[in-house]
């Protein structure tokens, strides 16, 4: 997750919302910016096209944070179930807020949107995962009750 550090509430004038393709216009660039946080190169093309995939196919849920109606920030959530827990679940995925309104809550608006649509779906849990070097994203996260996972250790298989 791009760093989202904001300790304060959010800020009264930030709206959010599900997004739908007919704000392709303005995730893309976020998602671009997003990618490019994580140094990968920029491509709005490959941004335009995958959010467009997700959101056509409905593989993902994407929430649009708006700022006095400027696109600001962005959670996507993907499903999944928990064979264990024989419930869904949801992978919070991607994080970002603009560099210029980080710090103003926007990130714990997204979040706690985010919370009430995965309670609204039914689900036990939501999970993400983030840098260890990410310390402010990780002082939100513990801020609004996530905790840091002791049981399992996670492997990826490159292909």
């Amino acid at each position: 997750m791009a760093n989202t550090s904001d300790q304060a509430g959010p800020r009264s004038d930030v709206v959010v919302r599900y997004a739908s393709l007919d704000d392709l216009d303005v995730l893309a660039p976020l998602f671009d910016a997003y990618r490019v946080f994580y140094a990968q190169p920029s491509d709005p093309a490959v941004a335009h096209g995958f959010l467009a995939e997700r959101l056509s196919l409905r593989e993902s849920v994407l929430l649009l944070a708006e700022a006095d109606g400027v696109a600001c920030g962005f959670i996507q959530l993907y499903p999944y179930f928990s064979s264990i827990a024989a419930t869904r679940a949801w992978s919070l995925m991607d994080l970002y807020v603009t560099e210029s309104a980080r710090g103003a809550g926007v990130a714990r608006a997204l979040m706690n949107k985010a919370t009430e649509h995965a309670r609204q779906t039914g689900a036990s849990h939501l999970e993400l995962s983030t840098a260890h070097d990410n310390i402010r994203a990780q002082a939100l996260y513990e801020s609004l009750g996530y905790e840091l996972d002791t049981v399992y250790r996670y492997y990826s298989l490159p292909l």
